[in-house]
């Protein structure tokens, strides 16, 4: 089978938005008599803040500024929940958001900007105020949308689970709130599929699919591949799976995944020095590793799948699903500039988690779906986000970091690099996460005369002799150095 993904994706810079903590817009008019809680109350408080898609329209400008290119948000229908990972209403985006209005103009005004949009599906389980479930709730045994669910018992227990009173309905983790969708029924298929098409139809350029592994069946993925892909042959389709995907990786199902194998490769190397001991997650394990050892796991990482497939991996760092990557780090701030720098140089999308780029650093969920702090600007690091600036120019400026293959180049120590090839460009990039200078001498195949650097300056060049280069590499820093038109 010929594998097709999304051409637009391996050049994408994401930006990944939890829309009730963003920003509010003065503009939004949410429904009256509603209160929201302060902006900037301490995450763990719960409740809604009110953050709005108007906000995200309001603050495009700063996200062109940082070099995003799209934008995937958390999920937007309507919920009884901050997360919304509750719907109750799949075609309606939350009043409290501003609806489907609000949509509307988010999807212009980024189109209008060549920026593209993806919307989080929750496709697996819904909520109890989920029209069909709360049928049932209502008329009990004599509702016909029992088979839309997985009822094991009589009479339902929506809001109590423990030991002697467990849940009697099939649900995710067991927790009542969230009922799961028997996608066996063919009244849920269709509904399901309709929601991913009407979506699309709307405007949106892609789905991120939550917890996608607990729908066991390829033949509903295939399915769900064919409709996004009839309304839209380059929509983009990143399932939320967080170890080795090779089963929906085949070029029938998704086009991607969330690609947290090269998160904890990442973390683990370049943030090996002081990783925060009170980190402990055995779903997202990163442990202290030498170069070699990161050679071999972003090897075996890329050696599991296609290469159209590691072309739109969606790389992140961190998510409203784990602590930040700088507090996980430490709060090392070099460990974090590595890591973007990474990124910005390794074939997949890069993902960036609204806040990173100011600094924000907390632990786990709830912590790390903070507001973010439009209204306390002395507290952002300003030198961390002219830094993350400069890493997506970077990106977006040499189409052979983005599409260009990939191989392993030096992998010793501290030190570890590879080189990227599209058509006669060459780059080489090379990482010291050691807390000294360090001089490689590397042999680079094709290469008769010199390299220009372009990371972290321009104003050097690497000649080569016999075939070799020899390149310094600062402490806790990065090379990129580039073929210019007098190699060619």
């Amino acid at each position: 089978m010929t594998i097709n993904t999304p051409e637009w994706v391996k050049h994408a810079v994401f930006y990944q938005i939890y829309p009730d903590r963003f920003a509010r817009s003065p503009r939004a008019e949410p429904p009256l008599g509603t209160q929201f809680k302060p902006w900037g109350t301490p995450p763990q408080e719960q409740g809604f803040q009110g953050g709005d898609l108007y906000g995200v329209v309001d603050k495009l400008d700063y996200l062109q500024d940082l070099g995003i290119t799209a934008i995937y948000f958390n999920p937007i229908f309507s919920s009884a929940s901050n997360h919304r990972y509750h719907t109750f209403d799949y075609m309606q985006v939350d009043p409290l958001l501003g609806g489907n209005e609000a949509l509307r103009e988010l999807l212009d005004e980024a189109h209008a900007r060549d920026m593209k949009v993806m919307l989080d599906g929750v496709f697996n389980h819904a909520s109890r105020g989920f029209w069909a479930f709360h049928h049932i709730l209502e008329t009990g045994g004599n509702s016909p949308y029992l088979d839309w669910f997985i009822i094991d018992g009589w009479p339902l227990r929506p809001y109590t689970s423990d030991k002697d009173n467990p849940t009697n309905y099939s649900a995710w983790w067991d927790l009542p709130a969230l009922p799961k969708l028997n996608t066996d029924n063919l009244g849920v298929r269709a509904y399901i599929m309709e929601v991913a098409r009407y979506w699309l139809e709307f405007g949106i350029d892609g789905w991120r699919l939550d917890v996608p592994a607990e729908i066991d069946d390829d033949s509903f993925w295939q399915e769900f591949r064919q409709v996004v892909k009839g309304v839209n042959p380059e929509a983009y389709i990143c399932g939320e799976i967080w170890v080795p995907a090779q089963r929906w990786l085949q070029g029938d199902q998704f086009d991607a995944v969330m690609n947290y194998l090269f998160s904890r490769a990442a973390m683990s190397f370049f943030g090996a020095r002081t990783l925060n001991k009170k980190y402990d997650r055995d779903d997202l394990t990163i442990k202290a590793i030498t170069a070699p050892a990161m050679a071999k796991k972003i090897d075996e990482m890329h050696d599991l799948y296609d290469w159209a497939i590691n072309q739109v991996q969606l790389n992140l760092l961190d998510s409203h699903d784990t602590a930040r990557a700088l507090w996980i780090m430490g709060n090392d701030k070099s460990a974090l500039k590595l890591c973007l720098l990474f990124q910005m140089t390794m074939p997949g999308a890069p993902c960036i988690y609204y806040g990173d780029e100011i600094g924000l650093s907390t632990g786990d969920d709830p912590h790390c779906r903070e507001a973010f702090p439009w209204h306390k600007p002395e507290t952002w690091d300003n030198d961390l986000l002219t830094f993350y600036q400069q890493a997506t120019e970077l990106r977006h400026a040499h189409p052979v970091l983005r599409t260009g293959s990939f191989e392993k180049l030096y992998a010793t120590g501290k030190i570890y690099g590879f080189v990227r090839r599209l058509d006669d460009e060459i780059a080489i990039v090379l990482f010291n996460s050691g807390i000294k200078k360090k001089s490689v001498r590397v042999k680079v195949d094709g290469l008769t005369d010199r390299l220009q650097g372009v990371w972290p300056t321009e104003n050097k060049t690497y000649p080569i002799k016999g075939g070799k280069i020899t390149i310094e590499i600062p402490a806790r820093g990065v090379v990129v150095a580039i073929t210019t038109e007098d190699n060619l």
